[in-house]
């Protein structure tokens, strides 16, 4: 049963990110279409000029799919030392946890490809929204 868990958790974590990103690559579009920028985007999200592809969006969800599966055995497996009394405590303190751990892969995005820092604002913001209502979720599914 545990691993039905998991696998809803993997399908909630691909919804609830698709949503959000959607929403913040629409809020930020004027960075993915500054030519100064067009040499860092992969052949996969830009092969050309104009929207990404299908291929893309393909890609996209399936590795949230694998993430939030990802995410979801991790939280099964750490989730009697996850402080908090309640379930909503324990999956906002796990949200936390996993935007915690996402910052140093942040700074060394910075350091290595020409990103602007506020577009890394942004994602860092919507990655703390995902991981937060996910955390909340998948506290409630695995119990």
């Amino acid at each position: 049963m545990k691993a039905l868990k998991i696998i809803i958790a993997g399908i909630v974590f691909a919804i609830i990110a698709q949503i959000i990103h959607t929403v913040e690559s629409m809020a930020t579009m004027n960075f993915y279409t500054d030519p100064t920028f067009f040499g860092v985007w992969s052949k996969i999200m830009m092969p050309g000029a104009g929207a990404p592809p299908m291929e893309f969006y393909v890609y996209s969800i399936i590795f949230s799919l694998i993430t939030g599966i990802i995410y979801a055995i991790v939280y099964s497996m750490i989730s009697k030392s996850i402080p908090g009394k309640t379930t909503f405590n324990k999956g906002l303190n796990f949200g936390f946890f996993l935007f915690f751990i996402a910052i140093p892969w942040s700074l060394t995005m910075y350091l290595l490809i020409n990103l602007p820092a506020m577009l890394l604002a942004y994602w860092a913001i919507s990655g703390l929204i995902i991981n937060l209502i996910f955390g909340i979720i998948i506290a409630k599914l695995i119990k």
